[in-house]
């Protein structure tokens, strides 16, 4: 059967501060899906929050981008959002960047990740959503578990993995429209390296297995100080990433976070911190971070879900969340030195530049020495 498989995202309101959205939003949406799936606009559906994120699960046969599924999960959030206004909830309706719909979400403030497949017998999946951070926290997972035998033992041990996989990236800095290169391990290893090195500009939009040319994972890429011109919160990316045969084992998948890689997020989207693997529906505290990332892994057969699997909720991760802690901690002692704090392009939509223009005016030119 083919399925669409689609996860939208989005911030529009918290308690507390950035925390986590209130039990009357999360009731809202969850509400509103099962009123989806009663109408048969959806096969299936489900609400989860990480940190101040409400995530929207759906399954349905519309296809990616459509338009009526897109406006479903954004009429959810103006929902949630009047919600978060009635309980007097901070940053309500945050992520909502357009006064009004046109046609998706893409561009609009919420994060997105589709991807339409033809199911297999058992057809296993993760989604990933993380909260105070960029798209660009997808890079080295992503790349670790489809190309890196480190991580993917099967590059080296199953045959239906050794032709290797497909990387789209995108540009995320060129807004005018998409502007995407296409990618291939092993041959285009060092050429992929060297983009991903940098992932507040180029970030993997999807992942396609070679040999068969089946999408393996699918991430959100919209940032939305290039919407909104200015800070107005965090990304807050998702991911949708298929598992087993001729995919990483969901092991395979999960092995690089256990890096706690550092990412750009945190405070006001602008500290460096470690990424923390964390169970679902975790809040944001410390710093108004750290970054957090929630791991759910689900199966779909007829479009319908199962009931989801907390892949961070095992006692190995409670082993990465205190590195995580240790390393974040060590890099706040830095305070706003870099790069504790982020890199001057980062800061371009922040206060600090307006600081900078202001200081500059400031600035005298000392005489020349004679020659």
């Amino acid at each position: 059967m083919k399925v669409t498989i689609s996860v939208i995202k989005a911030d529009t309101g918290s308690v507390g501060g950035h925390n986590r959205p209130s039990d009357a939003m999360v009731a809202k949406a969850k509400e509103r899906v099962a009123e989806a799936i009663k109408s048969k606009l959806l096969i299936d559906g489900h609400v989860t929050f990480t940190g101040d994120d409400i995530a929207l699960l759906m399954t349905h046969t519309r296809g990616t981008d459509n338009s009526d599924v897109h406006k479903f999960a954004w009429d959810t959030f103006v929902e949630t959002t009047k919600v978060a206004k009635s309980q007097g909830l901070y940053g309500a309706g945050q992520d909502l960047l357009k006064d009004a719909f046109s046609g998706n979400v893409r561009g609009m403030g919420p994060g997105s990740a589709e991807m339409e497949i033809e199911e297999r017998p058992a057809e296993p999946f993760i989604v990933f959503a993380g909260d105070k951070c960029g798209p660009g926290v997808f890079n080295h997972p992503l790349f670790s578990a489809h190309a890196d035998p480190y991580h993917n033992a099967g590059l080296l041990l199953a045959p239906d993995m050794q032709a290797g996989f497909t990387f789209h990236i995108m540009d995320v800095n060129h807004t005018e429209n998409d502007k995407v290169i296409t990618l291939k391990v092993p041959n285009d290893y060092y050429d992929i390296a060297c983009l991903l090195r940098d992932p507040n500009r180029y970030i993997i939009e999807s992942v396609v297995e070679n040999a068969t040319g089946l999408t393996a994972a699918v991430a959100s890429t919209s940032r939305l100080h290039n919407i909104a011109g200015k800070y107005v919160g965090k990304d807050d990316p998702v991911a949708i990433v298929r598992s087993q045969k001729q995919f990483p084992s969901t092991g395979e998948i999960l092995s690089p976070w256990a890096l706690a890689q550092f990412t750009l997020g945190d405070n006001r989207g602008s500290h460096h911190v470690a990424v923390m693997p964390v169970k679902q529906n975790t809040i944001i505290s410390f710093f108004d971070g750290p970054t957090i990332m929630s791991a759910a892994g689900y199966c779909v057969h007829e479009g319908k879900l199962t009931e989801a699997v907390d892949l961070f909720d095992q006692p190995f991760w409670d082993v990465i969340r205190e590195k995580a802690s240790k390393k974040t901690l060590a890099m706040r002692e830095q305070g706003f030195f870099n790069p504790a704090m982020g890199p001057q392009d980062e800061m371009e939509y922040t206060g600090v530049m307006e600081n900078l223009k202001r200081l500059d005016a400031k600035f005298v030119k000392r005489d020349e020495p004679a020659k």
